[in-house]
């Protein structure tokens, strides 16, 4: 719920407003510095970029040049035509993606990540060393590493 205008006008209830100290390396800017999710927060825009079952793994794939689309279906054998088609649709709508039509018959499709796109690779090799060293921690507490969704908040 929104703070009224008049508490906004004084201040009140707002945490740009109230927040005392802000660690400037989690929160540099003040798109960050909210009490909860925002569309517009750096964070909430990673997470989007990245969010949804086999992103990733395409990001992945293609971080490694244009790819066909059977390519793609080859190189992830288990991921279905329909979801392919539309994570790549995703992809394309959020400008991470440009699908690259090739004249000829049949004509070909190569899809091929944006400069935005590619900035994701710093984000999926922290990603990947972050889940390592969770994994790695929980195995030391005995614990056993949970699979993706598996005990997700509701």
């Amino acid at each position: 719920m929104r703070h009224g205008a008049s508490e906004q006008q004084a201040g009140i209830g707002h945490q740009t407003e109230t927040h005392v100290t802000w660690d400037e390396e989690l929160v540099p800017g003040p798109r960050g510095r909210t009490d909860r999710p925002e569309a517009d927060c750096p964070v909430e825009v990673a997470l989007a970029a990245v969010s949804g079952r086999w992103t990733t793994l395409l990001l992945r794939e293609l971080m490694g040049g244009p790819r066909g689309f059977m390519e793609l279906r080859t190189l992830l054998p288990e991921l279905s035509a329909k979801v392919l088609s539309d994570r790549l649709r995703a992809l394309r709508e959020s400008g991470l993606v440009t699908a690259d039509r090739r004249r000829g018959f049949p004509a070909r499709t190569r899809y091929v990540l944006t400069e935005a796109g590619r900035s994701l690779r710093s984000l999926l090799v922290e990603l990947y060393a972050t889940g390592e060293e969770l994994q790695r921690l929980s195995e030391r507490r005995g614990e056993s590493p949970r699979s993706p969704g598996e005990g997700a908040h509701p």
